[in-house]
């Protein structure tokens, strides 16, 4: 018997506290997450990072022999140099040297990516000035694109998703939550086949370095904004139409960073993610709740008694004029 009361005990303290117990399994889920992450990116670029290094060193060492004038700290201080040169998007070689980075088309390109929260990093303000601008450009800039990108989607998620589950619900009959599984399902294969995989398979074919999955890499690092920066299109040296290009990439960046907005409203507008989602919420307590529906009953009750005395002052001015006697006069021109 004191099992059974202990055992109800637990399944309604657990019940009582249920969200709470929810979230921290949830933040359990995601720190042990990160250190899966961390893990396998350990164990999987360590190596590489490992022949690099050892690369590097028998090529600095080899180039140090063949050329016995020049010492060791030269040598390093010309590198230092050259690498700092290239975090600003500068690079020392001479087949790159015709490609500059702060034409309009690249600082369109880079003003695209600031705004996105992309940031590739391949290209960054070198004087004061520019990095004071882009500070205040970013803060204007990030919360404006926010509000234009949730005005677009907001549009769009209309006509692509609303409409159309409510077309075969109502029309056809079906189940409503069966069809936006299916029509969320629908609309990220289009959305992955038209912005993922077709410009992988455009990208393999403009630059001349990438395969498949190299561009692949690179339109879901740049449509999910993470922007690594790694690989970033037309900086190539013999690179057509770079201007042209540029622009273009802008455009599907734009336009990705939408579509997948609008493929992730469709997900979350789900029932069963909404089911979902509310494990983690903190529920609102009752006597919250009634408080705010007696403030509410309050405020209307002033309100209507507040539009009942002005309906009834409006009624006594546009009443006729009478002129005002006390009883006790009327009487007394009755008697007389």
């Amino acid at each position: 018997m004191l099992q059974s009361l202990a055992g109800s005990s637990c399944v309604r303290l657990v019940e009582q506290h249920r969200s709470a117990w929810c979230f921290a399994l949830l933040v359990l889920g995601y720190l042990l997450y990160l250190v899966f992450g961390a893990v396998v990116f350990s164990s999987v670029e360590l190596p590489y990072e490992d022949l690099l290094r050892q690369e590097l060193a028998k090529l600095k060492q080899r180039f140090l022999e063949e050329h016995a004038c020049l010492s060791e700290e030269q040598l390093e201080q010309f590198l230092m140099r050259v690498l700092e040169a290239s975090n600003y998007g500068v690079s020392v070689l001479s087949n790159a040297s015709g490609n500059w980075n702060w034409d309009f088309t690249s600082s369109l390109f880079f003003a695209s990516t600031v705004l996105s929260t992309t940031g590739y990093g391949h290209t960054v303000p070198l004087s004061d000035g520019g990095k004071a601008f882009c500070i205040i450009y970013s803060v204007i800039g990030i919360p404006f694109t926010l509000l234009f990108l949730t005005a677009v989607v907001q549009r769009i998620i209309v006509y692509v998703t609303r409409r159309p589950v409510l077309y075969f619900h109502i029309r056809w009959g079906f189940s409503k939550q069966v069809v936006a599984i299916i029509h969320a399902m629908v609309l990220g294969f289009v959305t992955v086949s038209f912005f993922f995989l077709i410009p992988a398979a455009i990208f393999s074919v403009l630059e001349d370095d990438w395969n498949f999955l190299e561009s692949f890499y690179f339109c879901f690092i740049s449509l999910s904004t993470i922007g690594l920066g790694d690989y970033v299109p037309g900086e190539g040296y013999n690179q057509k139409f770079r201007e042209l290009y540029k622009i273009g990439i802008t455009c599907y960046l734009l336009m990705g960073l939408i579509a997948m907005l609008v493929v992730l409203e469709t997900f979350c507008e789900l029932h069963e993610l909404k089911k979902f989602r509310k494990l983690f919420y903190v529920k609102k307590d009752k006597e919250e709740d009634q408080v705010h529906i007696m403030e509410h009953d309050q405020l209307s009750f002033s309100s209507i008694s507040d539009q009942a005395a002005s309906m009834k002052d409006d009624q006594k001015a546009n009443e006729p004029f009478v002129n005002s006697q006390s009883p006790t006069s009327n009487d007394s021109s009755l008697n007389n």
